[in-house]
């Protein structure tokens, strides 16, 4: 998929993340959403363009014309509109591989918006009530992974979700992976396909541990819930180390299997083995 990284700035960094947290929210899976999105890490003053505290996020859509209509709606809609914000861009800009936001918001100036270059960047400042609204005018896009996952088989709710949620802990610390889903944890995942025609994807009943007498189960006798970790990363290494950070941290009390969605090798080009991935690490 084609990724984006954005950095959003404000006077506080409750600002920043309250900016942040609008911009990613309903971006958990392209099934149903414009894009895949969440926060990458928070950043000191000292590592942000304007030495303000800010928020790293990544954005992934299937292509950049897709990711440069949906940026364009959510740094409008979400990021623009809260206080004291600004926005940068945090990828390398390549020749016909950027997309234009900043170019695209300064038109809610009204006529009144300006441009500045620095180097070779330039940024548009809008005015707003409270001062100006910077964002930069071009962002770099590269080709992403994304939709690297495990599947974590629990004794119990409760065991599972332990498990899930020290998976989600550790890996949070690594750069260049987000985790889309809210938490960082599937509770539906899902499978390719249903039986009715107007869904692409439907309930993964193989792991739905109450439909074990009905269909074509997968779960071992003792696992009586499931939780998936979906990684998107801007890299296939980065989703690799993502993924094995997650699965040590899974294995906890009550973990009685680590598994994987298996589509058949038909979602793309990057087929993540478990056994292979732990190998090399």
């Amino acid at each position: 998929m084609t990724a984006a990284r954005v950095v959003v700035t404000a006077a506080t960094s409750e600002w920043a993340q309250t900016a942040a947290q609008m911009a990613t929210g309903y971006a958990a899976s392209v099934i149903g959403c414009d894009t895949e999105a969440g926060i990458e890490c928070f950043l000191p003053p000292d590592a942000t363009p304007d030495g303000r505290p800010g928020v790293s996020l990544l954005f992934f859509a299937f292509s950049r014309d897709s990711l440069q209509k949906a940026l364009i709606n959510r740094v409008g809609q979400c990021i623009l509109t809260c206080a004291t914000t600004a926005c940068f861009n945090g990828l390398p800009i390549v020749k016909d591989k950027s997309i234009r936001i900043g170019g695209n918001i300064r038109y809610f100036g009204d006529g009144w918006q300006s441009s500045k270059k620095l180097e070779d960047r330039r940024f548009w400042r809008v005015p707003v009530m409270d001062g100006e609204f910077l964002c930069e005018d071009l962002f770099g896009t590269c080709k992403g992974v994304a939709g690297g996952n495990f599947l974590i088989l629990g004794k119990s709710q409760r065991a599972a979700l332990d498990a899930a949620e020290h998976a989600v802990a550790a890996i949070r610390q690594l750069s260049n992976v987000i985790l889309p889903f809210p938490g960082g944890i599937v509770r539906s995942g899902s499978k390719v396909g249903c039986r009715y025609k107007a869904l692409r994807a439907s309930t993964n009943d193989a792991y739905c541990p109450t439909l074990r007498a009905l269909t074509k189960t997968a779960l071992p006798h003792e696992a009586n819930a499931v939780y998936e970790i979906v990684i998107d990363g801007l890299d296939l290494a980065s989703v690799e180390k993502a993924m094995q950070t997650g699965i040590e941290a899974a294995c906890r009390p009550g973990v009685v299997r680590i598994s994987a969605g298996n589509y058949g090798g038909n979602l793309g080009p990057f087929h993540l083995k478990l056994h292979d991935v732990l190998q090399r690490r």
